[in-house]
């Protein structure tokens, strides 16, 4: 949201209460339930070789940590680099907390839902941990205190992703049945975007809080205007499902990947793709978006492949899953990348960008 509305449009805010109340709540949770902390149990494979520069054309793998039981399915970094979440599927219902710098495993949070961590999301300030799940629960973590904070419950169906505005103060939802937005300052629902409309599999919010971009089942992406809720644009991308969406980080383009095979790279205010980055026909699950701005990386059924955004050539392979990458993610300092799959494993990777010694 933009900082001169919190007087001004508190309006809006109080429009959005008004219309969603009847259709979702927030559900404090008891005190004792919160992040188991200990390193008992972790398990890493790889240590790093400090002999090795790590650049785009050759990455290494850092480490891989063992964790889950079964898929992996989502990951987040904190603000400051130094945590990583990642999310089981299959009705693991496990978040594990990983230091990516030193390869420690930090924690976990055993009973995080009844089924499978579909997304997870950690605040730009750094403050809570948001993750949703097959059981149609939104949970949130304060990671100050490590406790379980509350539950936003309004989905009636699987919640696919999560996305957070720049300031924090604002979670956007997509479920298979549609879109909703929370107040995370006030803990509190704000409206409803659209129900049972399309399956919402993919959510991405702009740089500057202003725009939200939405990806469904049917390949259709929606522009909204984040302040307004309403509806920009919306127009056909992909031949099937839109799996992944991301912003440059200079908010001039955003990318998508989907079920077809393609990754596109699009301009807000245009219905026509910029570039269509070919590399193959197989699902892509997951992109990520070098915080330079430079590279991306995709994730799906052939692997975790680099691209070189500007030119749009396949820069790299990396091989270290053996089988289908579900999730992927840049540090915010742009020294690292983690990788999930359906293997079990989150691989850690140094993969420094063209602007780092």
């Amino acid at each position: 949201m933009r900082s001169e509305e919190k007087s001004g449009d508190n309006s809006v805010l109080h429009r959005y209460l008004i219309t969603a109340l009847m259709a979702a709540i927030a559900v404090p949770i008891p005190l004792g339930q919160g992040l188991n902390i200990h390193t008992a149990d972790a398990a890493v494979e790889f240590r790093p070789n400090s002999q090795v520069k790590t650049t785009i054309a050759n990455p290494q793998l850092l480490y891989s940590f063992l964790g889950h039981k079964g898929k992996v399915k989502s990951l987040a970094f904190s603000p400051d680099s130094q945590l990583l979440a990642s999310g089981g599927a299959d009705n693991d219902g496990i978040i594990q907390l990983w230091n990516p710098v030193s390869g420690e495993k930090l924690g976990h949070i055993s009973k995080a839902h009844t089924t499978g961590v579909r997304s997870l999301v950690i605040s730009p300030d750094g403050q809570t941990l948001i993750s949703s799940s097959n059981d149609s629960k939104i949970n949130l973590w304060n990671l100050s205190n490590n406790r379980f904070s509350r539950s936003f419950v309004g989905h009636n169906s699987n919640v696919m992703s999560l996305a957070v505005s720049p300031d924090s103060r604002v979670l956007v939802s997509g479920g298979l049945d549609g879109i909703r937005m929370w107040d995370l300052l006030q803990q509190r629902p704000l409206a409803t975007l659209v129900q049972f409309d399309n399956s919402i599999h993919t959510l991405a919010i702009s740089p500057n809080g202003q725009t939200l971009v939405s990806g469904d089942h049917k390949g259709v992406i929606k522009l909204w205007n984040l302040n307004t809720g309403k509806l920009i644009r919306e127009f056909t991308a992909h031949s099937q499902m839109v799996t992944a969406l991301a912003f440059t980080p200079d908010g001039s383009s955003f990318i998508t990947a989907s079920g077809d095979g393609q990754i596109k790279i699009w301009q807000p205010n245009s219905t026509k793709p910029v570039r269509i980055l070919r590399g193959g026909n197989n699902w892509v699950n997951t992109i990520a978006i070098n915080p330079d701005g430079q590279t991306l990386a995709s994730g799906g059924r052939d692997g975790v492949k680099l691209w070189n955004l500007t030119t749009g050539e396949l820069v790299n392979r990396l091989v270290g899953h053996s089988d289908w990458v579900n999730a992927i993610a840049f540090s915010p300092n742009g020294k690292t990348l983690a990788s999930g799959s359906f293997d079990g494993r989150v691989n850690i990777w140094g993969i420094a960008s063209k602007n780092q010694n």
